[in-house]
């Protein structure tokens, strides 16, 4: 098992590979599909993001509403695949990781090698266990989109398993074929 703390730098994503167990914790910040198109409009209106993305992690999670005393409410991640569209660009921009299930396309996967990115993958349907590992949370942007608002978050010993390191090795592809080798 890896620890890794925020902000994620090329020094320590370089030393991520494809398969890793990895706790994370420190600041990172969620988005999904509405507050990336927002993401976008601001990037092309030449407008500052609310959150500065070099060296940051996205989580693409949607939570539900907390609980009395809780400081984030169950909150399992979003398919990767609805942020494809918006990714490649954000990465260029600065942001080196995100955190979500399922596979992602070709055109983000060479971001992620061409920017030194990373995607780490988290375990779907666990959304409860997941929220006990958020320590803070705070909306800053898009409160009007309620679950899809961006927030801050401060996360202690997140569990996540690389899926696409930084040269491009993806667990997913990794996974199928030795499961198609152990048949052969």
């Amino acid at each position: 098992m890896i620890k890794l703390t925020t902000p994620l730098t090329k020094e320590k994503i370089r030393k991520l590979h494809a398969g890793d167990e990895v706790l994370l914790s420190g600041v990172i910040y969620t988005g999904r599909d509405a507050a990336h198109k927002r993401l976008m409009a601001l990037l092309d209106e030449g407008k500052e993001l609310p959150f500065p993305l070099k060296d940051q992690v996205i989580f693409y999670v949607g939570p539900t509403p907390s609980k009395p005393g809780q400081v984030f409410g169950s909150g399992g991640p979003t398919t990767s695949g609805r942020m494809d569209a918006y990714a490649p660009r954000l990465i260029e921009q600065g942001l080196r990781s995100m955190i979500g299930k399922g596979y992602r396309q070709d055109a983000v996967k060479k971001a992620i090698v061409e920017n030194t990115g990373v995607y780490f993958g988290a375990i779907g349907g666990a959304g409860a266990m997941m929220s006990h590992c958020i320590k803070e949370c705070e909306v800053i942007a898009f409160d009007d989109l309620g679950p899809e608002a961006i927030r801050r978050l401060v996360v202690e010993d997140m569990p996540l398993v690389v899926i696409i390191d930084s040269e491009g090795n993806d667990q997913y592809e990794i996974g199928r074929k030795d499961y198609l080798d152990s048949y052969k």
